[in-house]
């Protein structure tokens, strides 16, 4: 009887089912199946949910650098002596001065809602009777003013003592200086009709423009000193003339805080500015609706115009290069009110500023990021209103009342249009884009710009993936199809090992020592781009001409090592020959050449050092993906091309470069990525300048180097560390879609060549 045949566990028997596998082992090899599956899977889903979670954190970062100001009522005075022409608050909200048109001056205590004290805006300086015939309107700081019968302008200045008392609790106490008078020669008993004042933040210097009922206009500039040795208080009072405007005296004035210069406004609707050392207006507008209201915005270089149509405008004053006088011209609008302006007030935090018309309705806006940050109604009653100093409230007062609001308004001067537009920036001949986080004064205008950096992102890109993309291509293609395997075995790992240098250490030799070398020997590298191509071609001359016997006793992919040799002695020539290039083409210094030609200077830090340094870094990453793209085309495909006649050259470029066509545009596009990415190379390499310029020998910043410059100097939660977020967004969706767009195209390469 044969024996019977031993059949393996889980093959399948005839006619029957196949056999479960049994024991140990294979339960053993089950589980760890099971277990690798769930650990992969649980890895993939964790990469997944933490770029998810990344995004969604600088997403709640940036969502509300968009929103607009909640303005919300916060506390109420009600007595029947208010009727408030101007107002001054503290920076707490617990205390306001009200100058009402009465002449008398009241301070109001918020919280308890009370009049605490009141006094006559003349004091004992012998004003006439009645009330002041004109009197300052809000400017924002703490002063008020008015002017009367008699041609005197009488002016205090308002302070809040802040002190504690012994359990925290925060004490302010309102102070009202003594009166200060200011007369003009010759404008005795003429009725001041028109008044405005300003203060520097400091309360150092005053300024007062008054007009006149014959149109007679002054502007005073009052300036105390304080002696640091005896405590003794110097005041000097400047009395500055202006030339009358034509057609009575003006509309509307507003006068910047050391009063150097004076906007007035016609009855015809135009402006007048006049500016220091000369009494004539130094321009004047064209016509247009009356003008009801007129300010300086914070830094007095800004003017905000409010007219009888309910239009509210915004005005420079702006130097052409080579003159020595302003002109006043028209920059933005915004959307028009339904009632005449009757009532502008600035803040003093930002460029900002608050808008009441006659028909009690009350707006927010800001002049850079000409946005409209809130709509409201102030109510039918509202005669005046002003913005806290830190404009985080709004006082509004009536007659007969006041009515203090809260003002959440955390980022107003950013939007779509100050990020990606043209935006006109103060004291700027026109709309620019401009990247300025910070200024040289605190009323400095916030530049936030965009655009420069992502110039400069897509320079530093572009300049490096020149270098980079036929080297590291064309390198891997040789090292893979010609190159001997033992040369290959050598070259291919120290090319993987370069992709392993820290940036920082390619940073630091880029700016510290190729810059200053490039600088001297640049003629030289371009020298090289006509030395070493010709270099190259009579070495592959040289090569062919010797006789056959001599080229194949070398094997074949290590003439490499001659070419080589001719590329180096090509190089060295090229920088021997650099002065001497630079005497004879660039008149013995390529920088001065390039300036006097370009009108650019020469920045030693540029895009070419970028572009070699990041170049130098990137090659690495593409040669080594690209290197296996080539390598792994199916050898039947390559033998079967010279099999049937193909030289080698011809089957590289019409079989292998199309089939490894898609593994090559992933190289490429992991090549962008890393130099879209890039920090250190070009923070340190470069001017880093967040110019608009794609010229090569000049600077730029990228969108990471300007995070990574700017982020440790942001406040937390203020507008420049969210617009940094923002950015750090821009980056993420930039390279989102270009690796999308880089898959969609590989997969429609691999579907294309597939068949070959």
């Amino acid at each position: 009887m044969p024996l019977a045949r031993r059949i393996p566990p889980g093959t399948r028997q005839p006619g029957g089912e196949p056999r479960r596998i049994r024991g140990t082992t294979a339960r053993r090899r089950l589980a760890a199946d099971r277990f690798g599956r769930w650990l992969v899977a649980a890895g993939g889903v964790g990469i997944i949910a933490t770029i998810l979670g990344i995004l969604l954190f600088i997403l709640i970062e940036v969502w509300p650098l968009f929103g607009g100001a909640r303005v919300e009522p916060l506390a109420g005075v009600r007595d029947a002596r208010l009727d408030p022409a101007a107002l001054v608050i503290d920076e707490y909200r617990t205390h306001a001065v009200s100058l009402d048109r009465d002449g008398r001056v009241r301070i109001v205590d918020l919280e308890r809602g009370v009049v605490d004290d009141e006094l006559p805006l003349a004091g004992d300086v012998g004003a006439p009777d009645g009330p002041p015939t004109a009197l300052a309107p809000v400017s924002g700081r703490p002063v008020v003013a008015g002017g009367f019968a008699d041609g005197r302008v009488v002016v205090r200045t308002v302070s809040f003592a802040i002190s504690f008392d012994d359990t925290g609790r925060r004490l302010v106490a309102p102070e009202v200086s003594a009166p200060t008078v200011l007369a003009a020669p010759g404008t005795e008993g003429r009725t001041v009709v028109r008044l405005a004042v300003a203060a520097s933040p400091a309360g150092d210097e005053l300024a007062v423009a008054a007009a006149w009922a014959d149109g007679t206009l002054h502007v005073f500039h009052t300036t105390r000193e304080e002696n640091d040795f005896t405590g003794e208080v110097e005041t000097s009072v400047e009395d500055r003339p202006l030339e009358p405007l034509a057609g009575g005296p003006p509309a509307a004035l507003a006068v910047s805080a050391r009063g150097e210069r004076v906007l007035a406004a016609t009855a015809d609707g135009r402006l007048a500015l006049y500016e220091a050392g000369d009494p004539r207006p130094s321009s004047v507008s064209g016509p247009g609706a009356p003008v009801t209201a007129l300010t300086w915005l914070v830094g007095d270089r800004a003017a905000v115009v409010g007219r009888k149509d309910g239009a509210i405008e915004v005005w420079f004053p702006i130097r052409d290069r080579g003159e020595t006088r302003s002109r006043i011209v028209f920059v933005r609008a915004f959307p028009p009110r339904d009632a005449p302006i009757a009532v502008l007030a600035p803040s003093l935090r930002n460029k900002g500023f608050v808008a009441l018309d006659r028909g009690g309705g009350a707006g927010l806006y800001h002049s850079t990021s000409r946005r409209t940050l809130w709509r409201g109604e102030a109510g039918e009653a509202a005669r005046t209103l002003v913005l806290a100093p830190r404009a985080d409230g709004l006082l509004v007062g009536g007659s007969g009342q006041l009515a203090l609001w809260r003002v959440d308004n955390p980022h107003p001067e950013i939007s779509l249009g100050t990020l990606f537009g043209k935006v006109w920036y103060e004291g700027y001949p026109g709309p620019a884009w401009v990247w300025q986080s910070t200024g040289g004064t605190d009323d400095a205008e916030p530049k936030l710009s965009l655009v420069p950096l992502l110039v400069g992102t897509l320079k530093g890109t572009f300049y490096s993936l020149i270098l980079a993309i036929p080297i590291g291509v064309l390198g891997a293609m040789y090292a893979s199809q010609f190159m001997h395997p033992r040369l290959r075995n050598a070259v291919k790992p120290v090319v993987e090992i370069m992709a392993a240098l820290p940036s920082v250490v390619l940073g630091f030799l880029a700016g510290l020592w190729l810059a200053p070398l490039i600088q001297r020997v640049f003629p030289g590298l371009l020298l090289t781009l006509v030395l070493v191509p010709l270099a190259v071609i009579a070495a592959g001359a040289v090569w062919h001409r010797l006789p056959a016997r001599l080229r194949h006793r070398v094997p074949d992919g290590l003439e490499v090592v001659a070419f080589a040799a001719a590329i180096v002695a090509a190089m060295w020539l090229s920088f021997e020959l650099s002065p001497w290039v630079e005497s004879m083409v660039f008149g013995g210094s390529f920088p001065d050449w390039i300036h006097a030609v370009s009108g650019i200077p020469y920045d030693q830090r540029n895009a070419v050092i970028v572009g070699i340094a990041m170049g130098f870094a990137v090659i690495p990453i593409i040669f080594s993906v690209a290197e296996d793209a080539f390598s792994n085309v199916p050898r039947t495909l390559i033998s079967g091309s010279l099999a049937l006649g193909a030289s080698r050259w011809q089957t590289v470029t019409r079989i292998v470069l199309p089939t490894a066509s898609p593994g090559i545009f992933s190289a490429v596009m992991i090549g962008f990525g890393r130099a879209i990415g890039e920090t250190m190379i070009v923070l340190m390499a470069t001017g880093n300048t967040p110019i608009m310029s794609w010229f090569p020998f000049n600077g730029f910043r990228t969108l990471s180097a300007n995070i990574a410059v700017e982020i440790p100097e942001a406040p937390y939660g203020g507008t420049l560390y969210r617009t940094l977020f923002f950015s750090a967004l821009l980056l993420f969706a930039l390279t989102f879609v270009i690796n999308t767009v880089a898959e969609v195209v590989r997969q429609r390469l691999r579907g294309r060549y597939a068949d070959l």
